[in-house]
């Protein structure tokens, strides 16, 4: 990355280039980094009391303290990019919650209290879609309560839909000296490519409820079995499938024109030989019978195979989200 002039590094940016791309270079924390410098390449979406706020290609947002700025500058707008279905980041989160049910609910205003016996952070989270009706901290003393009742730590998801939103309560947490966790990206594709293969998807069982094979090859139910299979068979139209021999797994929930894939698993000795694409394939082409025209996934920032996998897909980021979970649970 060049940012000298004649040798020199400038700061060619300020609060009045918010909503440009821009590429920065601030100095580091040498306590937690090696490394001198850290680069950023964004959107400059707020410029205010000292920090920066740098949304990334990826959708992961970087905040900077303006003091440690040592270069800056505006560049062009990043190239286009293929694009997902149309669609809000409330509508994908209320699908998705949807489409991963808690087994007990509870409404905060606009906000919904999730809890399922601590099986995924998702059906365990408070969802900040909307106004709480209440004060952010009285809002959240509310949340720390009602999973205190339960013996579960809290844990909130950081998408209200508002970037902003995001930020504010992002910060209030923070200041709580609350964790912050799983960082996860939301992204979203036209359904028929995925079906599209010549591959033998006859090959793939698929049904309403998970089997043994299926629960083996998942793994990740835990101690909490009746909970778990309550998320796991919750929503709106649920398939299940399996590639035997092969210790491939996935889910399949379809709500309207969504189908949300999810518990993709693939034993490692099987890995990049085609069971997960062809998974993929036959419960898209289930969900196309019923109606759906898009797909989304949910998963981890650094989960680099699925990532791989997304993309030959064609899905594209929509939104990034992270958890903040109280301390000391």
């Amino acid at each position: 990355m060049e940012f000298t002039t004649g040798g020199r590094l400038e700061i060619r940016i300020n609060s009045g280039d918010v909503g440009k791309r821009v590429s920065v270079r601030a100095l580091n924390d040498r306590t937690l980094s090696p490394e001198r410098f850290a680069d950023t390449v964004g959107v400059l979406d707020s410029w205010s009391d000292g920090v920066l706020s740098i949304t990334r290609r990826d959708g992961t947002t970087v905040r900077i303290a303006e003091k440690t700025l040592v270069a800056g500058k505006v560049v062009p707008a990043a190239p286009a990019r293929r694009r997902g279905p149309a669609a809000t980041v409330r509508e994908l989160q209320e699908t998705a919650a949807r489409g991963w049910p808690a087994v007990e609910t509870a409404r905060l205003g606009g906000w919904t209290l999730r809890a399922a016996g601590g099986f995924t952070a998702r059906a365990n989270s408070a969802l900040p879609l909307g106004d709480s009706g209440l004060p952010l901290p009285a809002a959240l003393d509310r949340v720390t309560a009602w999973y205190a009742e339960r013996g579960q730590p809290a844990r909130v998801q950081i998408t209200t839909g508002d970037p902003a939103a995001d930020r504010l309560l992002d910060e209030e947490l923070a200041a709580r000296g609350w964790t912050e966790e799983r960082h996860a990206l939301m992204r979203t594709a036209a359904l028929a490519p995925i079906a599209d293969t010549d591959a033998d998807v006859e090959r793939v069982v698929i049904g309403r409820e998970p089997d043994g094979a299926w629960l083996d090859a998942c793994g990740r139910t835990g101690e909490n079995a009746e909970a778990a299979r309550a998320v796991l068979t919750g929503g709106p139209s649920v398939w299940f499938a399996h590639v035997p021999g092969a210790s491939a797994m996935a889910r399949c929930v379809i709500d309207g024109r969504w189908a949300g894939f999810a518990a993709l698993g693939v034993a490692a000795e099987h890995r990049r030989r085609g069971p997960a694409a062809l998974l993929m394939a036959r419960l898209a082409r289930q969900a196309l019978d019923e109606g759906a025209s898009a797909a989304y996934v949910q998963a981890e920032r650094d989960d680099a195979g699925a990532g791989a996998l997304h993309e030959r897909l064609g899905f594209t980021t929509h939104h990034a989200y992270h958890y903040r979970r109280e301390p000391g649970r």
